[in-house]
């Protein structure tokens, strides 16, 4: 476990980072929604094959699957992603774009313990011999 504890977060950190960054700059012509939409569905895909290649390398299964499978993790991730951008315009109607990538950051980070654990007991999960 202590192999995919490493790559887990050796990705997760390089995926909090990639979604933030593509946030901020889609967020300079885009609204805050359909910025995180889009940055986040670009780095879950990324994220998903980069786990199913490093961090589960032994899981039998496939990439469609694994995508699909980790489809319901998406939804959750744009879930607690929007609400906590949505919170800060509620109450910071002026935030700038930087701001609101400096609250995206944590409650990614946040998804991404949900996500290693699902990954790991759900998707990727090793059959019993």
């Amino acid at each position: 476990m202590t192999r995919e504890v490493f790559w887990f977060v050796v990705i997760g950190v390089a995926s909090t980072v990639a979604q933030a960054m593509l946030y901020w700059v889609l967020r300079q012509w885009s609204p805050p929604i359909l910025a995180n939409f889009t940055s986040l569905l670009v780095v879950t895909v990324l994220n998903t094959e980069a786990n199913r290649r490093l961090t589960f390398h032994g899981s039998p299964v496939r990439a469609v699957q694994a995508h699909l499978t980790a489809g319901g993790l998406f939804v959750l991730a744009y879930l607690v992603t929007s609400g906590a951008v949505l919170l800060l315009r509620h109450y910071r109607p002026t935030a700038s774009p930087a701001a609101e990538t400096l609250v995206l950051a944590p409650s990614f980070a946040l998804v991404t313990v949900v996500r290693f654990t699902v990954l790991r007991t759900v998707v990727f999960r090793r059959r019993q011999q």
